[in-house]
């Protein structure tokens, strides 16, 4: 009886050991809860004030960037017009060039219509490639292959054409080399006319690869003889067409050489637009010299 009497007090005490606890763990949530509410409100007072200020910042950007964008928008319509404007006016120029090329080849013929010239391609006139410099390659140089992509160098025979467009010349390689014209028939050589371009046409603005010191020859036809007929200065100031007169020898060549000692300062290369050769053909005959000129031709 008196053990059952214990276990029973002991029972009775754990429940109110619980109640206790639990009345504890009230109070203290009573206490958590009434100090921190103001705490957590006060938090999200401060964070919903923060957010408004970002959100007033972003906004304040994000007109700012719209008023930056509208503004280089304009300016990005202004630069679109311009170069429009630009395109129409280089098509212009480039209509303008035309014609003054066209112009330049009318003068040229005019100015010597009724004068024979023996270096012309389609009167016979040729290339002798054996006494002839190199040309000009330009993927030598990797600012010319910038330049000249895909382009390929005119051959010499270039110069025996009366097309003087830009940059339809032979560019021979370096500031010295040579070209020998097989004429047509044999000649008593009177002149010699040397062209270029000017330099209001010329691509790159100037005419540094004009030839500058040259020599002529007179050369018989098995090329072991050559005779001096004249040494002169392509003039850049002057007029593209330049034509200078020879020294008067009473012989006829079958072949002339010109020789180019310098240009007017480009070191890679000199350009010939055209050559003509003035003069007066000799008694045909049919000599030992005549007969090997055929044979080369």
């Amino acid at each position: 009886m008196c053990v059952f009497t214990v276990q029973k007090m002991a029972v009775h005490k754990k429940r109110c050991l619980k109640f206790v606890v639990f009345l504890l763990l009230v109070v203290l949530g009573g206490v958590y809860c009434g100090t921190s509410l103001p705490v957590w409100t006060m938090w999200a007072k401060a964070q919903r004030e923060d957010l408004t200020l970002a959100s007033a910042a972003e906004t304040k950007m994000l007109r700012s960037l719209d008023t930056f964008l509208a503004k280089y928008a304009q300016k990005l319509q202004l630069l679109l017009e311009e170069v429009a404007q630009l395109r129409v006016e280089i098509s212009s120029l480039k209509k303008e060039r035309q014609g003054l090329n066209q112009a330049a080849l009318e003068l040229a013929s005019e100015t010597y219509v009724g004068r024979p010239d023996w270096a012309l391609k389609t009167s016979g006139a040729t290339i002798d490639m054996q006494g002839t410099s190199k040309t000009y390659d330009c993927k030598e140089n990797w600012v010319s292959r910038v330049l000249w992509f895909f382009r390929t160098p005119s051959p010499p025979d270039t110069i025996l054409q009366p097309d003087i467009s830009p940059e339809n010349c032979w560019p021979l390689q370096g500031q010295q080399g040579q070209v020998v014209i097989r004429l047509p028939a044999r000649v008593h050589l009177t002149a010699v006319s040397v062209q270029h371009i000017y330099k209001e046409v010329s691509p790159s603005g100037t005419v540094t690869s004009a030839p500058r010191d040259i020599a002529v020859f007179g050369v018989n036809a098995d090329r072991e003889e050559e005779t001096l007929l004249g040494m002169f200065v392509y003039n850049v100031e002057k007029e593209a067409i330049q034509t200078f007169p020879l020294k008067d020898t009473h012989r006829a060549f079958s072949r002339i050489k010109l020789i180019v000692k310098s240009n007017w300062g480009n070191a890679a290369y000199t350009c010939i637009y055209r050559v003509q050769v003035h003069g007066k053909m000799a008694e045909p005959e049919t000599s030992t010299e005549t007969r090997q000129d055929k044979e080369h031709k």
